[in-house]
């Protein structure tokens, strides 16, 4: 399918026909197979998805590739593929209540803890993956979800306890979890970093977390 500013996108539907609407927004690995896996995973358990192709159709073959394009996107190329597939995702047939939740990776966490500061009336939850936001969240009306990795030295810890403290001073719900011996990445299979029981403890939350919120 594709969404306006020709971001083109992934997408998939529960089988009854119709779900609470989930964004799925990518890390640097790109749209690529393991991110497909987890909308169909997430369609299986009742939600609508969609998940754009921030890097039109380019899949990351290691780390030095994915920071390389990162550096070299458009800031604004971004924000738009992630508000214009959004807005696709509220006019879907099959997208059931009035906001939306959203699932991102890494850079795609960073974009998702910003849309919902940004668009606070279209966005009810978000899970973010490994990924932060030097933003003041007391505009939001989300409740929040964080998975972070123990080791994980491409996360700034003076950013992530200040993104903790501007929580608190908004009043949002936050839930974080920290997973021991684990690295960036740990939840996106097929990367180097990727640890299957984290990645399955992780995903358990998130479905939890999503069905609570939706």
């Amino acid at each position: 399918m594709a969404t306006p500013h020709s971001t083109s996108a992934y997408a998939d539907a529960p089988k009854s026909g119709s779900g609470p609407g989930v964004l799925v927004l990518h890390s640097w690995w790109g749209l690529n197979d393991a991110i497909k896996d987890r909308c169909n995973q997430l369609a299986d358990a009742g939600f609508t998805v969609v998940a754009p192709d921030l890097f039109d159709g380019e899949v990351v073959r290691d780390d030095a590739h994915g920071e390389q394009l990162l550096a070299d996107a458009d800031a604004n190329r971004l924000v738009l593929g992630v508000q214009s597939t959004a807005d696709a995702l509220h006019r879907m047939p099959a997208t059931e209540g009035s906001r939306i939740m959203v699932v991102g990776f890494s850079m795609g966490a960073s974009l998702g803890l910003w849309f919902s500061e940004r668009f606070p009336d279209q966005v009810s939850a978000v899970v973010g993956y490994y990924g932060t936001q030097s933003i003041d969240f007391k505009a939001t009306m989300s409740a929040y979800q964080l998975h972070l990795a123990e080791d994980d030295a491409m996360v700034d810890p003076d950013e992530l306890a200040l993104m903790e403290a501007s929580f608190g001073l908004a009043g949002r719900p936050v839930e974080v979890h920290t997973y021991e011996g684990v690295a960036h990445h740990f939840a996106e299979a097929g990367t180097p970093n990727y640890d299957a029981d984290a990645a399955d403890l992780a995903w358990q939350r998130t479905i939890e977390f999503l069905r609570r919120h939706a």
